[in-house]
């Protein structure tokens, strides 16, 4: 396998992982800052004030990207596999 073959799947691995990961941590990034501003603005110390609401949106996001998610992960493992299946011959 040339050199250059080991960074074209490092790059699809990275970027797939980013396309893959960026739509839940970026609600949940939101959610916390904004919980995290409520909090401060009113005093209210609670840790499930914070936990829960994050836990809601983020699952939510997941069922709503879920088919995006999967499709980058499919695309990632079939270019992958095609890859291995080219090295082989």
């Amino acid at each position: 396998m040339a050199y250059e073959q080991f960074i074209a799947i490092g790059h699809e691995t990275l970027l797939s992982t980013v396309l893959t990961v960026t739509p839940v941590l970026l609600a949940g990034l939101v959610v916390g800052l904004i919980i995290g501003i409520f909090q401060a603005a009113t005093s209210i110390n609670e840790a499930t004030l914070a936990f829960v609401p994050k836990l809601f949106i983020v699952g939510i996001v997941l069922l709503l990207a879920g088919p995006f998610m999967m499709a980058t992960i499919t695309s990632f493992f079939q270019t992958v596999f095609a890859e291995i299946g080219r090295i082989n011959r």
